[in-house]
């Protein structure tokens, strides 16, 4: 079995489920038609029957910063209800804002240092824009599963300890083709051991992102 780096991994704290005592591994191989990584894909699991009591958690920072002119990450996954922190990391003034269905808002323009947040109260893609620089964009994807994964740079994904059984695999990348960008399928969870998975995703070219000064 290929072998994945730790920052891969989804590590879910403070999360209470009702979830049988065998549970498995899922490891996913993202990439172009063309053989070619498919990083900053958002990769979830819904195990069958499954209901999460409590909040659910992820290990990372819930942060979008801004710096060198860019959204830092160019994705980032939360769950429903998260609060995220937009951090002014560049010496000059910012204007974030979404007109997307889930979440618009707008944070007028702040200056070096300063942080705004926006607590995100529903599932679904948040596309994030600034109304000074037109090439800074990013997307939070809301989710409400606490199996979760963003892609890394070589298109690899893991998520551990899911239960074991049958079980909805959904992929989003932002420049996927098709409705929502999103795909999906049904998968069965092994009851230990892991179940390996090769997807290629078709995606349109992405736009230039310059950054910079």
């Amino acid at each position: 079995m290929r072998k994945f780096a730790p920052a891969t991994l989804a590590v879910i704290l403070g999360l209470s489920l009702a979830a049988p005592s065998r549970a498995g591994v899922l490891s996913v191989m993202l990439t172009t038609p063309q053989g070619r990584p498919a990083p900053n894909a958002v990769v979830t699991v819904r195990p069958q029957g499954l209901v999460a009591h409590g909040p659910i958690r992820f290990p990372w920072p819930y942060r979008m910063a801004q710096k060198d002119m860019q959204f830092l990450p160019y994705v980032l996954i939360v769950p429903v209800g998260a609060e995220v922190a937009f951090p002014n990391q560049d010496p000059f003034k910012h204007h974030v804002y979404s007109f997307s269905a889930s979440k618009p808002f707008e944070l007028k323009l702040y200056s070096r240092d300063e942080t705004r947040t926006v607590r995100f109260d529903r599932t679904g893609v948040i596309s994030l824009g600034c109304n000074i620089h037109d090439d800074m964009t990013a997307f939070i994807r809301v989710v409400d599963t606490p199996f979760a994964i963003k892609s890394g740079a070589r298109g690899e994904a893991e998520i551990r300890d899911i239960p074991a059984g049958p079980a909805t695999l959904t992929i989003w990348h932002p420049f996927q083709k098709g409705r929502g960008g999103e795909t999906t399928r049904q998968i069965s969870i092994p009851a230990s051991g892991a179940l390996n998975l090769a997807i290629a995703l078709d995606l349109r070219a992405a736009p230039l992102r310059r950054g910079g000064y």
